[in-house]
C-alpha cells in the first residue's frame, strides 16, 4: 500500500512538472499544444457551455461537468471497487500465509511472495488494478484545475457562500471536502493494518490543507466527485462489507480451531 502511495506521489509530481505552463495564460480555442488543446480547452468549454445554459451559474456548471467526468470514469471506477472487494474476500487466506512465512529472512520473505502471487492469479486478482483509476484521475484534477484558473470568465463568479476562483472564506467545503474524502478511503479500506490505517487519515488531512488554498471551484469539483464515489461503493457493495469479511474471518478462524465439528 505504501508503494502504491509512493507511486501516485511521484505521477503527481511529474504531471506538475508536464503542465507547469504559464497560468496566467488564458485557455482559448487557440492555445497550442497537447495539454491546452486536448485536456485543458475541453474541459474549460464545457464549464463555459453548462454555465450559459444555468444563467451563468458557474457553480452549477462545476457540479454538472464533475458528474459527466464520473461517469465517463464509471467503468474504470466499478473496477477498482471490485478489486478492492476481491481483496477483502481472500484476507484469511493472506493472513495464513503471513503467518505461515512470518520469518523475516530474504528466502521466506520471496517464498511469500511467490504464494500470494500465485493466490492472486488463483482467485483473478489484480492487486494493482486499484491504481489506475487514481492514475486517471490525476491528469484530469490536473485539467480541470488549469480550466478554472485560465478560464476568465469564471473569475469571481458567486456560488452560494463562494467565489469560485478563490478559496473557500469560511473553510466549510475545505472541511466537507476532508470528511467525505476518510469516507471514502473507509469503505474502500480493504483491510485493518497500520500502514493502511495511517493513510486512511493522511490523505483526509491532505486534502484539507490543499482545499484551504485551491480555488472554491476545484474542491467543489472534490467534493461532488467524492460523493459520487460514495454512492457508488455503497450501492456496489454495501455499506458493511469490511465488517461482513472481518465477520466472515472470524468464522473461518473459530471453525479451525474448532475442527468445524457442531456441539
Amino acid at each position: 500500500m505504501l508503494k502504491k502511495f509512493g507511486l501516485i506521489a511521484m505521477v503527481v509530481g511529474l504531471l506538475i512538472v508536464m503542465t507547469g505552463c504559464n497560468m496566467e495564460e488564458p485557455i482559448t480555442k487557440d492555445s497550442t499544444g497537447f495539454w491546452d488543446s486536448y485536456l485543458v480547452y475541453p474541459l474549460s468549454w464545457l464549464i463555459i457551455y453548462f454555465a450559459d445554459l444555468f444563467n451563468n451559474n458557474f457553480g452549477l456548471s462545476i457540479i454538472v461537468v464533475t458528474i459527466l467526468i464520473r461517469i465517463v470514469l464509471l467503468p474504470l471506477m466499478i473496477k477498482q471497487t471490485k478489486s478492492a472487494k476481491a481483496m477483502q474476500a481472500i484476507q484469511p487466506e493472506m493472513q495464513k500465509l503471513r503467518e505461515k512465512y512470518s520469518a523475516k529472512d530474504q528466502k521466506t520473505q520471496q517464498k511469500l511472495q511467490q504464494e500470494m502471487m500465485g493466490m492472486f492469479q488463483e482467485h483473478g486478482v489484480n492487486p494493482l488494478a486499484g491504481c489506475l483509476p487514481l492514475l486517471v484521475q490525476m491528469p484530469i484534477l490536473l485539467a480541470f484545475y488549469h480550466a478554472i484558473m485560465r478560464t476568465g470568465e469564471i473569475g469571481n463568479q458567486p456560488f452560494l457562500w463562494l467565489e469560485l476562483g478563490t478559496p473557500d472564506p469560511i473553510f466549510l467545503l475545505p472541511v466537507v471536502a476532508a470528511i467525505t474524502t476518510f469516507i471514502q478511503q473507509k469503505m474502500m479500506m480493504v483491510q485493518d493494518n497500520p500502514q493502511m490505517r495511517i493513510l486512511l487519515y493522511v490523505m483526509p488531512i491532505m486534502i484539507l490543507v490543499f482545499a484551504l488554498f485551491f480555488p472554491a471551484a476545484l474542491t467543489l469539483y472534490w467534493v461532488v466527485g467524492n460523493l459520487f464515489m460514495i454512492a457508488q461503493t455503497y450501492f456496489i457493495t454495501g455499506p458493511n462489507v469490511g465488517k461482513q469479511t472481518d465477520e466472515k474471518a472470524i468464522g473461518k478462524q473459530t471453525k479451525a480451531k474448532t475442527g468445524g465439528k457442531k456441539k
